[in-house]
């Protein structure tokens, strides 16, 4: 890739996605700080660009049609291409969440972040996209979305929430059936999982730092022409489905 590479980072202005950003940033690219609240967003591109990278805010709600619009019509202004797509902004719904108490109301508002969104973001960045040399698609999904280690005797997987759990799942048959698309363009996308980390969406409580968790996302945003698609990655190689 070349060093202006253009990225765009979904729910990049706290923890996994900041980092992401961050590592992307400090490899050269010009990134695109995705975000719904304007003054996190500043704050989070003031601080990249102080740490030396080339940041520029995106006002950015994945769950809106002319958020997202606005969003694709920024960058093509401002950046003049995308090359790289992180979906990561993402919500839990909150705890807690078992099948037989949660709110279908919770369940919709999960789905509309973690899956629908990023349809939407999705379809609307993948003219630019198209027009890139090496494109690539990361979608931040994590290992509770797999079905294989859900049912496999011995693996505690913990009090998972069933609405997230369940897009995440989704979001995986979604990345699969996006690359199968896609399979005769030159656009790379994958899943990937950064391990149980500590960020407000668990509140703290993983045993990763925000920085170990985006490594998977800057791995499969930096994969060569020949690397793989429509697969699920953690840092430790392939995720059972």
């Amino acid at each position: 890739m070349s060093e202006r590479t253009i990225a765009l980072v979904t729910g990049a202005n706290k923890g996994i996605g900041y980092e992401i950003a961050a590592g992307l940033g400090a490899l050269g690219w010009r990134i695109g700080v995705g975000a719904r609240d304007q003054h996190r967003r500043d704050t989070a591109v003031e601080k990249l660009r102080a740490a030396g990278a080339d940041a520029f805010g995106v006002p950015l709600d994945v769950a809106d049609d002319a958020s997202v619009a606005a969003a694709a019509e920024l960058i093509a202004g401002h950046a003049g291409g995308l090359d790289v797509l992180v979906n990561n902004a993402a919500i839990t719904g909150g705890m807690p969440q078992t099948p037989t108490t949660v709110e279908p109301a919770t369940v919709r508002a999960v789905v509309e972040t973690n899956v629908i969104g990023v349809i939407r973001v999705t379809n609307a960045m993948l003219p630019m996209l198209r027009n890139s040399a090496s494109p690539r698609i990361v979608n931040m999904s994590s290992s509770v979305g797999s079905l294989a280690l859900q049912t496999t005797p011995g693996i505690d997987m913990g009090p998972v929430p069933a609405a997230y759990l369940a897009s995440k799942t989704f979001l995986n048959a979604l990345t699969i059936q996006y690359a199968k698309e896609l399979s005769d363009t030159n656009i790379l996308i994958n899943s990937g999982c950064p391990g149980f980390t500590a960020t407000d969406l668990n509140g703290f409580q993983g045993i990763r730092t925000p920085q170990q968790g985006a490594a998977i996302a800057i791995h499969l945003a930096t994969l060569p022409d020949d690397g793989p698609t429509g697969g699920f990655f953690d840092d430790a190689g392939p995720v059972p489905w």
